[in-house]
């Protein structure tokens, strides 16, 4: 490539080069066919921007506010796992990213870097994003522990009763990579011979029965406000509403979990629709 990376997509080219083959394949790919990864993008390409001319564009802000949170802009930079594997400051330099753009952080339960160490680093506004183990008293250590380190809200995701099944991990004998997070609290060693040993950890750990009246029992473990990532339909929107949740966030984690769910921007107007201006709805996969 010749010159600096302009866009995106050259950046992620840049990474196809740079990064083992098993790290590069784990951030980018998807779930089964990866037809939703495709449509994730795709869906984006079928809308079109129908612009208005003479209009004084001479001062623009895009500034926000999110759940009273002053940003530059109305980002927030998704939690996703395992930054040090593709650079060795990992999620502090995200969040020393964040912080210079002023834009809202959102740090992995399954982050390389230690909850301290994100939060130490600078002060950016970070959200912590968790899941709920078959053990909960090792989800509610880390809510705890992030509250307790200034974390600003809690992200449950809520797709992942178990791993999707992700073809490249398997192909690549994806290696669990080390959870400073967990040590001392949880096993993070996981040996499998069927494919990828972070499926296998998952497997292990993760909590199938996860439903809606664990919402209450997540409230009843943390004064911070609870954002709930993984909604795809109108229905569960409001549901979420009714169970107390301050945001919504539409996403189908990255097309990582089940293949053929609908494209995020697909269903983003059927959401904002069905909660009514009671809580923001954030989305996410697609962007580019």
């Amino acid at each position: 490539m010749a010159g600096e990376p302009v866009n995106v997509n050259e950046f992620q080219e840049l990474a196809r080069k740079v990064l083992p083959k098993m790290y590069y394949d784990f951030f980018a790919g998807g779930a089964e066919d990866e037809y939703t990864l495709k449509e994730n993008v795709e869906a984006f390409h079928r809308i079109t921007i129908q612009p208005r001319i003479l209009v004084d564009v001479s001062r623009i802000d895009i500034s926000t506010v999110i759940l009273s949170h002053k940003t530059s802009a109305p980002i927030i930079l998704s939690p996703s796992a395992a930054h040090q594997l593709a650079h060795p400051e990992g999620e502090v330099a995200t969040a020393r990213g964040a912080a210079a753009c002023n834009v809202i952080m959102g740090l992995s339960f399954m982050s390389t870097c230690t909850v301290e160490e994100v939060a130490s680093s600078c002060n950016a506004v970070r959200f912590f994003q968790t899941y709920v183990f078959k053990r909960r008293d090792v989800t509610e250590f880390m809510v705890r522990r992030a509250e307790n380190n200034g974390f600003r809200a809690i992200i449950l995701t809520a797709d992942t009763p178990r791993l999707g099944r992700r073809e490249a991990d398997i192909k690549n004998k994806m290696i669990s990579f080390r959870l400073r997070n967990f040590e001392g609290l949880i096993s993070t060693d996981v040996v499998s011979d069927k494919g990828s040993n972070l499926a296998a950890y998952t497997e292990e750990t993760l909590d199938p029965s996860l439903c809606w009246k664990d919402i209450a029992w997540l409230k009843s473990i943390t004064k911070l406000p609870i954002l709930i990532k993984g909604v795809l339909n109108g229905e569960d929107a409001m549901k979420a509403i009714e169970a107390g949740v301050v945001g919504i966030i539409v996403s189908n984690h990255g097309a990582r979990q089940l293949d053929y769910s609908p494209a995020t921007i697909s269903v983003l107007e059927e959401l904002v629709q069905a909660v009514q201006g009671k809580a923001p709805v954030l989305l996410d996969g697609g962007i580019r």
